[in-house]
């Protein structure tokens, strides 16, 4: 790894070092070697972008800067100004990053460079499956939302803020965004992975709701 992605890493670490909402370090850390084994499959993207991006993709979130996205993109801004990342590189990894989000499932365009259909398909593949279902509690509980109430309906989002303002529970989240991901993967590799996630993640709600209700053998 070279000095740039060194220090990119060794920030992003000190930055989310004490999460617990799904967003920690070791979510960082899954999603650069998902990248890098999806980059594999394409030689013709710049694996120095796609591992910075990887890195750098959850820095600004909202979520992480008490819900503003405004303080998100400063605080992304500034931790690039302080890696003297090259002109070109950065506006790269920003495209990536802006392009990647969820928003709801409102934005459908998929990434306009390979090197953001890699990281967008690394960061989703993390968010399905075994791995899926642990961080989908850890931030429902990190939020102070129910695990489940089956009075609270499954939404579908029309905007990117009505998503951001939701407070629904953590199975809502599975229907209203994590068993939606599989279908959307830009890579042939990702989507072959998504696709056992999925059925796993699946698999897991419907057990989850038998359960809930009593009818488990």
């Amino acid at each position: 790894m070279n000095s740039l992605l060194e220090r990119a890493e060794e920030k992003v670490r000190s930055f989310l070092r004490e999460d617990s909402s799904g967003h920690d370090w070791w979510h960082i850390h899954r999603v650069v070697q998902l990248a890098i084994r999806l980059a594999k499959y394409h030689p013709e993207a710049n694996e120095e972008v796609v591992l910075l991006a990887a890195l750098m993709h959850d820095v600004g979130d909202y979520k992480l800067h008490d819900g503003d996205e405004e303080k998100g993109k400063a605080f992304l801004h500034q931790m690039l100004d302080e890696l003297h990342c090259p002109a070109e590189m950065r506006t790269l990894v920003l495209q990536i990053i802006n392009e990647m989000s969820f928003r709801g499932g409102v934005n459908k365009t998929p990434p306009s460079t390979i090197e953001g259909k890699i990281v967008q398909d690394a960061d989703r593949l993390d968010a399905i499956g075994a791995i899926g279902i642990g961080r989908a509690f850890a931030f429902g509980g990190a939020n102070h939302r129910l695990m489940y109430d089956p009075s609270v309906e499954v939404q579908e989002f029309k905007t990117s803020q009505a998503y951001k303002e939701a407070k629904g529970t953590t199975i809502n989240h599975f229907y209203e965004k994590l068993l939606k991901l599989s279908e959307g993967m830009n890579t042939e590799v990702a989507q072959q992975i998504a696709n056992e996630r999925h059925t796993y993640m699946q698999q897991f709600v419907d057990r989850f709701l038998q359960e809930w209700d009593g009818k488990d053998r």
